[in-house]
């Protein structure tokens, strides 16, 4: 057997066990897991999360339990699946964005552990990186911070082009926060211009690769969001069937056939977010522990896509990258 079949059937056994009963619970500690997505995409995440609550003396099924809570990509779930923890009165809540927004807004009292690929003090969950306040504190993934990156990124593959777009979600928490006025910001700093594409709905692909081909736009760059997240390798395979060369922060974007790819890793975030789960549940308070962010940005590079699209990657960026992909 695969180890990565192992895992995934350890992980899909431990978020399908029955409750535990009352009496049980009272005798060790409730993590609530609460997640936008589903649980297929989360195999690796979730066993890098119990491996490091493992190292610091907690285990599942023996000396503690999580409750895993997935809206399967219907976001209007959140507020009840959050409100089903608070009363279950877990220990702890750890979640993603929009998630930990959620359980922010429903709870004032249970310590909560986020992972997010966007601004923590930009979307509202702390105060300060530094002293994050209140019951709130976790792990930034910086992939929202160095979006710039990504342009200048696309940029140096694609020199000879003056115009790029962007793909941003206008529902999304990060849109709401911040807009694209970063990226726009980039983009006149390195003289070029910039289109912003909206999509918030999965049948909008398709109108965004017509727009992008009557903007003869030379690359696309998609911004950091839950939405695109989950669907990033339907991303990646559409921007290569539509020839786009585009750049994303996840590595499944890159795998199913997009050019690039540079963010934080999804998985370290969440082996961090355990560890700030062990302290909590050992005493410390979410007030004292500042927002860990990610200091190493991986960059992915496809060159069998860069191949086909007749692009030849620089030997710097070759060099750069954690990973090519042939």
């Amino acid at each position: 057997m695969r180890r990565r079949d192992f895992v995934k059937g350890i992980v899909s056994s431990a978020i399908s066990r029955p409750l535990y009963a009352q009496a049980q619970r009272s005798a060790i500690p409730v993590i609530g897991f609460l997640n936008g997505e589903s649980p297929d995409g989360y195999t690796a995440q979730v066993a890098a999360f119990r491996q490091a609550l493992k190292e610091a003396g907690y285990i599942e099924g023996q000396n503690m339990a999580i409750e895993y809570r997935w809206a399967n990509d219907q976001y209007d779930r959140l507020a009840a699946l959050a409100d089903d923890l608070v009363r279950q009165r877990v220990s702890i809540i750890v979640a993603n964005t929009p998630a930990n927004l959620v359980a922010k807004a429903v709870t004032s009292t249970i310590p909560i552990v986020f992972t997010t690929g966007g601004d923590p003090v930009k979307l509202g969950l702390v105060a300060s990186l530094n002293r994050p306040g209140g019951n709130v504190t976790g792990v930034s993934q910086l992939s929202a911070e160095v979006a710039p990156k990504r342009l200048e990124f696309l940029h140096e593959l694609i020199p000879g082009a003056t115009s790029f777009a962007l793909l941003v979600n206008p529902t999304g928490p990060a849109f709401t926060e911040t807009g694209p006025g970063e990226m726009e910001s980039a983009a006149r700093s390195l003289g070029l211009q910039l289109h912003v594409l909206q999509a918030s709905d999965e049948r909008e692909f398709d109108g965004i690769f017509t727009n992008l081909a009557q903007l003869h736009a030379g690359g696309l760059v998609i911004s950091v969001d839950p939405f695109f997240a989950r669907h990033a390798e339907q991303l990646g395979a559409q921007t290569l069937h539509h020839s786009v060369p585009a750049i994303f922060w996840r590595r499944q974007f890159v795998a199913a056939g997009g050019l690039a790819g540079y963010g934080g890793n999804v998985e370290e975030s969440y082996r961090l977010a355990g560890v700030y789960a062990g302290r909590i549940l050992k005493g410390e308070r979410p007030a004292d522990l500042p927002v860990q962010q990610l200091t190493k940005i991986e960059l992915f590079i496809n060159l069998k896509t860069a191949k086909a699209l007749g692009i030849t990657v620089p030997q710097t960026l070759l060099v750069a990258a954690d990973e090519v992909i042939q």
